[in-house]
């Protein structure tokens, strides 16, 4: 996706200038915004790919921004920050983000984060079914969609990949390695923390009682499993 349009969003006018040059000599379309409000204010009006957000802005904040993103919209979000703390990492993830990218950075180390957040995984089933339902849940590759009892349940690409990666995979341990690479691409395999938020918001979703999962398990110092129930639907 050379030619996805991208919503820069950074209070540092040198940095917008920057990341704008440089994105538009890979053949992205830019625009930029300032501020957390004028960003949500350009996304109401304007249908972006992605958007690279600053963590660390004066009034509403990156965390706060994508937390409102997230609230209607499955764009595709990295978030950019000075700080490198897991607890970081955390709660950028846990706001919305995709991604998470500590500055300073190279831009081919952006150019390759922005790649994993545009692509999207090429999920098929060996069995050429496209939907897999169980206990009321139903997970549609087709429309990539998951409803919990009729009610479709909204989920960000990511986490729609990585729950039907598992569910098509049913009742084996898969190292945590396979997914991220499996999910985000080959250039990760270490970003364990990604898959501890993702699983948790997934299981938020799913899960009749998220603190004793009874569908996506954790194997200690391996990866996940799926529990896939013996009456379900491949």
């Amino acid at each position: 996706m050379t030619n996805a349009k991208i919503l820069v969003v950074d209070d540092e006018p040198q940095i917008r200038r920057v990341m704008k040059t440089s994105l538009t000599a890979q053949g992205y379309i830019i625009m930029d915004a300032k501020s957390g409000e004028e960003a949500l204010e350009v996304l109401r009006r304007e249908h972006f790919d992605l958007v690279l957000l600053d963590m660390n802005m004066p009034g509403m904040n990156g965390l706060e921004t994508c937390e409102q993103i997230r609230r209607g919209s499955e764009i595709a979000i990295i978030m950019l920050t000075v700080r490198n703390q897991e607890a970081d990492k955390i709660a950028a993830l846990d706001a919305g983000a995709d991604d998470y990218v500590t500055k300073p950075f190279s831009m081919p180390e952006l150019m390759a984060r922005i790649r994993s957040s545009l692509r999207r995984v090429p999920l098929s089933l060996e069995s050429g079914v496209s939907t897999i339902s169980f206990d009321g849940i139903e997970i549609n590759l087709a429309t990539r969609h998951v409803s919990v009892q009729g009610t479709d349940i909204r989920f960000t690409p990511k986490e729609f990949e990585l729950l039907y990666y598992l569910a098509s995979n049913p009742n084996i341990a898969i190292p945590h390695g396979k997914l991220l690479q499996a999910i985000w691409g080959p250039d990760y395999g270490r970003e364990v923390v990604y898959l501890h938020v993702f699983v948790n918001q997934i299981r938020k979703k799913i899960e009749p009682n998220p603190a004793k999962p009874r569908y996506i398990l954790s194997e200690p110092r391996v990866g996940y499993r799926f529990c896939l129930p013996a009456k379900s639907g491949l």
